[in-house]
């Protein structure tokens, strides 16, 4: 390997949230070529604007040394690729590897000598060197660890934060020999000011990644489980998780919808390796079924509270407030809003879906939903306080009760409105 950190030129392959901020960091000190297959996109970023609001266009500014295009033939002059693209489940929740794999045939038709790529995708143990290398091999007709080399550093990127950004959270790298791993942790350390944890193997560093996100899945859901035990005991759970967050080492996680592109799904690809040697992981898959299905749950539990207040179910008018993953955020990926529409509509319930933080387009495009920007007043029968905006919170408990009937439910899963102020709260 004859590169040095002075010649570097780096192609990240993927420009969504995890790849154009490291794109933009790169690209203020190295050649950085940003690839996208989605023109569009390449357009957009071209003219200084990232939709999906990760990145300022003072920020995509100051990469003066950043390009974008959507030509794969510009890839042939960079000598490092950073592969950052989704991966995502199928329908049955196994992992789906095809963005992976083709962007790692595309990369075997542009890597010459002496290349690394760095895979940043979450994949379980292996994936990496069992999966995406092969295939590198097989359409560059070059030899793994001879011709070229391979490295992995999981992403840690949190859509809508701006406190945690790329460069402020410590970054886990690896490499396929020690000395390519000793030049990728060197490269990330040339933005990385939280510094870095140099894995001994890629497989360490995929396990890594994976259970972050399971940790976290195991434990909300072991807080949604007892928030539906604390209301069949009518006890309310954030008053109980208040209550014994005074211990110093309590974990503060609240209930709640699981989704998103990395909590909802990367368990299900440790699972999947699990079962591949084996072993039924009992306690991972136990902990997705239940927050798989809190959707379902809060519509029950809506229904009954309804129902008790002599509302008619059946073809009731109920607002749904919030469709993104998660608060202050665009980020429609794996968003369980969808599950809470779905069963709304079993019950032949009309949904209306506000949310100024989602593009109707791309609501329309994923999920066949249609948002509206005004509500009408005194129109629904329940209202239903999905994703913590903070537009809505800023709306208050009076000005949301203004959209509902003289008798409506309002039905809280974010905790944002006082208890006094809903009638019901997850």
């Amino acid at each position: 390997m004859d590169l040095s950190l002075d010649n570097v030129r780096i192609g990240v392959i993927g420009l969504g949230y995890v790849g154009l901020p490291l794109a933009v960091e790169f690209g203020k000190q190295h050649n950085v070529l940003g690839f996208d297959i989605n023109q569009p996109r390449i357009n957009e970023l071209t003219e200084g604007t990232d939709s999906t609001l990760e990145c300022s266009r003072d920020e995509l500014k100051q990469a003066t040394h950043l390009k974008y295009s959507a030509d794969v033939a510009d890839l042939k002059d960079c000598n490092v690729y950073i592969v950052t693209v989704p991966t995502p489940i199928d329908e049955h929740k196994q992992p789906d590897l095809t963005p992976l794999i083709k962007a790692s045939e595309m990369l075997g038709t542009v890597i010459t000598k002496g290349d690394i790529i760095v895979y940043e995708s979450t994949v379980y143990p292996g994936a990496t060197e069992e999966a995406c290398i092969p295939v590198v091999e097989k359409v560059s007709g070059l030899s793994f660890n001879n011709d070229f080399y391979a490295g992995y550093s999981p992403e840690r990127i949190n859509p809508g934060d701006k406190e945690h950004r790329v460069t402020n959270i410590l970054k886990v790298t690896s490499g396929s020999t020690p000395e390519v791993a000793e030049y990728v942790d060197q490269l990330y350390k040339k933005i990385i000011t939280a510094g870095t944890h140099k894995a001994s193997s890629i497989k360490v560093a995929e396990a890594a990644k994976v259970i972050e996100n399971t940790q976290r899945d195991v434990n909300i859901a072991l807080i949604n489980e007892l928030s539906i035990i604390f209301n069949k005991l009518n006890i309310d759970t954030l008053e109980v998780l208040e209550a014994a967050g005074t211990k110093w080492n309590f974990l503060p996680f609240r209930p709640g919808l699981v989704g998103g592109h990395c909590i909802g799904v990367d368990p299900y690809y440790l699972t999947h390796k699990a079962q591949t040697v084996g072993y039924h992981p009992e306690m991972i898959l136990a902990g997705r079924r239940l927050n798989d299905g809190m959707g379902a749950y809060v519509v029950s539990q809506l229904v009954k509270t309804m129902l008790k207040k002599r509302i008619h179910v059946d073809g009731a008018n109920v607002l749904v407030m919030g469709l993104t993953f998660k608060e202050n955020c665009p980020d429609l990926r794996n968003t369980k809003v969808v599950d809470i529409v779905s069963e709304l509509k079993e019950y032949n319930i009309n949904v209306d879906i506000t949310d100024p933080w989602c593009s109707n387009a791309e609501a329309k495009h994923e999920y066949g939903l249609t948002t509206i920007e005004q509500p009408l007043a005194n129109h629904y029968d329940a209202i239903i306080l999905a994703v913590g905006h903070d537009e809505f919170k800023q709306l208050g408990a009076e000005n949301i009760r203004q959209l509902g009937k003289a008798e409506h439910v309002l039905y809280d899963l974010k905790y944002v409105l006082a208890k006094n102020a809903v009638d019901m709260r997850l």
